[in-house]
């Protein structure tokens, strides 16, 4: 399951356009305009720039290009305030693993599809989430399980600790040229990693940027890996260049990746509900 969020994000050519547009139609709008013939081909004039002006405008619209930002996971963390005895917890719990050499225990919840990651001091780590909700609708699920085990547990320290966003430029990038552009803000290593890893402090967050077009966010919140989207779009908007073949291919399979997995994800709910089903009546 996934999870979007649609934001119009204008580059800087856009923003240019905009403004020569309204300054050219204030200029336009100023032109005298009376009965005379000298003046009534001001008023014509003025017509035409204003009706040149509004075409821009709405050209300029219609290219501004609508960016999908995905978020795939939401990892938030808590503590129970009380000592769990992992070994009693794998013994009677459901869905869940001790591994001794870690000292952790791992609980794997369906609804929402999540993995806790449990530590006998009563630190809890939720992975999988795919919004701000839902972590928080798992981590109370996973509070309430420990509590009908017996725990005397109490949420505290509930935060978001890290958040994995994504999106698809409409075109592809010239990464060398980008990276030397900014050699302060980004590290290019086509030897070690396909994409350009860019360090952000306001706001705060980590991208990779692909030469495809894909540009994968590390920040603390949602909110930042928008903001942080934004930011970069017209740093990159300078270094767009058409796609090839092999990058379309590329993304094709991409593509094909995520919906074979939310494929899956969907039949193993649909199982678990016929499960839960036969259960009940049973």
């Amino acid at each position: 399951m996934t999870s979007y969020y649609q934001d119009s994000i204008h580059g800087g050519s856009a923003q240019s356009l905009q403004m020569y547009g309204s300054v050219y139609s204030k200029s336009s709008a100023n032109v005298p305009y009376t009965n005379g013939n000298h003046d009534n081909k001001h008023g014509v004039v003025s017509n035409n720039l204003n009706s040149d002006s509004s075409s821009k405008e709405q050209e300029t619209q219609d290219e501004t290009p609508e960016i999908d930002i995905t978020i795939s996971n939401v990892v938030c963390s808590y503590s129970v305030k009380c000592h769990l005895n992992l070994k009693s917890i794998a013994m009677t719990g459901f869905n869940v693993e001790f591994r001794r050499e870690n000292a952790m225990l791992t609980m794997k919840l369906r609804k929402p599809n999540v993995t806790a990651s449990i530590w006998s001091s009563g630190h809890v780590t939720v992975t999988g989430s795919t919004s701000n909700t839902e972590a928080r609708i798992a981590a109370r699920r996973v509070a309430r399980l420990l509590q009908k085990m017996g725990y005397k547990v109490r949420m505290s320290n509930y935060r978001i600790v890290n958040v994995l966003g994504s999106c698809t430029m409409p075109w592809a990038i010239k990464i060398q040229n980008f990276s030397a552009e900014y050699p302060n803000q980004i590290s290019y290593e086509p030897e070690l990693h396909p994409g350009a890893t860019m360090k952000l402090t306001d706001p705060k967050a980590t991208l990779k940027i692909f030469s495809t077009g894909s540009i994968t966010v590390t920040a603390p919140s949602v909110e930042n890996v928008q903001r942080s989207i934004e930011h970069v779009y017209p740093m990159v908007y300078p270094y767009r260049t058409e796609r090839s073949q092999h990058d379309v291919d590329r993304l094709n399979a991409g593509l094909k990746r995520k919906r074979k997995i939310s494929e899956e994800e969907s039949e193993e709910e649909i199982e678990s509900e016929e499960d839960d089903i036969d259960t009940y009546f049973k």
